[in-house]
């Protein structure tokens, strides 16, 4: 009975060796589950961004569409954008005061009380 029960534990040893690696493997080899973890949070990542670039692609298509279709939002943009004034017009600019020191840009101090002759 000793030869088979020596038998049995070296069987038995060699099993859990095999199954041990086998489990190893399946964690932390080239397709393992680690990997199949890492790969899955990238997937997020990616797919976060997809959607944050659909959204902003939402809005720039908006965008055209508005100023292909409103005229009032042309003219707003170029008021913002190229700081354009109808006729009779003034325009005041005030700068902001950051820490005590006042910042104003060339464009702000030229542009600072305009008025479009007629």
């Amino acid at each position: 009975m000793g030869f088979k029960k020596k038998g049995f534990l070296k069987l038995s040893l060699i099993a859990l060796l095999f199954l041990g690696l086998i489990v190893a493997w399946l964690g932390f080899g080239e397709h393992g589950f680690i990997n199949l973890y890492r790969m899955e949070k990238e997937r997020q990542v990616y797919q976060a961004k997809i959607r944050r670039l659909e959204k902003a692609n939402q809005e720039l298509l908006e965008q055209i569409n508005r100023l292909r279709n409103d005229n009032e939002y042309i003219e707003k943009v170029a008021r913002r954008e190229l700081g354009l004034v109808k006729k009779d017009e003034i325009i005041f600019r005030f700068s902001n005061e950051h820490d005590g020191v006042t910042r104003q840009t060339r464009d702000e101090k030229a542009s600072t009380n305009i008025k479009i002759p007629d």
